[in-house]
């Protein structure tokens, strides 16, 4: 009979914990949602004031472009392939409460790099120089983050904005190769660097029009979730993401976390740089300065910074973007439309920050 009162509480405790995690999923589900919906209202304002076109006619091109059928599904799979791997370059610092935003430079860097490398590994088995690049494009890009992450830690600079400044410096290192040392003479009007040969280029996923830049990003998402939800390294990030003093006060390797944090992110973004050379482009240039690692950021703030919701906002994003042309042709919008609509989505999200935890039928209970 003692044992049977002595369990009740617990069984109490345990259910009350499992409807208060319940409703923090649920929280964050319903105030990102909330936060779409809201910009669809302001985008659909704007296009009413600024171009005159009719909202409605505008959401539904924009699920055509996006999702109507097969060949749209493609389109926007390819796009959301690169967004899915920056936004693990945010995501994955984040949850040591670091704001990585130089997305954009780690890919530049490692599309570079890893062009590079597959110049200099031609005449080696296909494969080797296909491992090599994204091999050399990770490393970069891993490094590219990491020097932003040493600098917060060793330096106390902060990192958002040294890691936006060296996507500028990444950009402009990625002009200087490709106009001088990496430059393929033959081209004239946009200087790139020499193409990696039609056979060392990565296919397509078997009965689809997509590369395997998307199943790498899928994959990556799985692991990191693995990573930072089962593992005890997982586990010290968390710690350290909610309080670094107490992290230290336990013996953790704050510099350390930093540091792999960084460098795994960074290698994600370097991946999306390789496969778009290697999948996309076949070479080095401007093309790689696509705006894909900054719409990662808003990807991985949607997402929560969790790898698994990474996937589906992607495609999302993706979508968005893929139904541009189609706008572009059927109501003579211009191609910023889109952007105006990731802004507004982007400065939405941000601001729904202020609502978690202030929600009181969202709230776990008290006692």
């Amino acid at each position: 009979m003692a044992t049977l009162d002595a369990a009740a509480p617990r069984l109490g405790t345990d259910e009350r914990a499992a409807n208060d995690a319940w409703r923090r999923t649920l929280e964050r589900i319903l105030i990102p949602a909330l936060a779409l919906l809201v910009s669809a209202a302001l985008f659909a304002v704007f296009l009413a004031i600024v171009s005159g076109a009719d909202p409605l006619e505008v959401y539904r091109l924009m699920y055509q472009g996006a999702f109507g059928t097969w060949f749209s599904w493609q389109n926007t799979l390819v796009r959301a392939a690169p967004l899915i791997l920056t936004a693990l370059c945010t995501a994955l610092p984040a949850r040591l409460g670091l704001v990585i935003i130089g997305n954009e430079g780690a890919l530049v860097v490692g599309g570079v790099a890893a062009a590079a490398a597959g110049l200099t590994l031609q005449g080696a088995p296909i494969l080797v120089i296909q491992l090599g690049m994204a091999i050399v494009g990770m490393a970069f890009g891993g490094v590219w983050i990491l020097i932003a992450g040493l600098l917060r830690h060793a330096r106390g600079v902060n990192e958002t904005i040294s890691s936006l400044l060296l996507a500028y410096i990444a950009i402009a290192l990625m002009n200087h190769l490709v106009e001088g040392a990496l430059r393929d003479p033959a081209s004239l009007n946009k200087p790139s660097t020499a193409h990696i040969g039609d056979a060392n280029m990565i296919g397509t996923i078997p009965g689809m029009d997509v590369h395997w830049g998307l199943a790498f990003g899928v994959v990556l998402c799985l692991l990191a979730w693995v990573l930072m939800r089962h593992t005890t390294f997982g586990f010290a990030v968390d710690m350290t993401g909610g309080n670094v003093r107490a992290a230290r006060l336990m013996g953790l390797n704050v510099g350390r976390l930093v540091a792999v944090t960084c460098l795994l992110g960074g290698a994600a973004a370097g991946l999306a740089g390789m496969v778009e050379v290697a999948a996309v482009h076949g070479r080095a240039n401007a093309s790689l300065v696509a705006g894909y690692g900054y719409a990662g950021i808003l990807v991985s703030f949607l997402a929560r910074h969790h790898p698994l919701a990474i996937v589906p906002v992607a495609i999302l994003l993706g979508g968005i973007a893929a139904s541009n042309g189609l706008l572009q042709r059927r109501l003579d919008l211009p191609d910023a439309t889109v952007l105006v609509l990731q802004g507004i989505i982007f400065v939405a999200i941000l601001a729904s920050e202020t609502m978690f935890g202030r929600i009181r039928v969202l709230q776990p209970r008290a006692g």
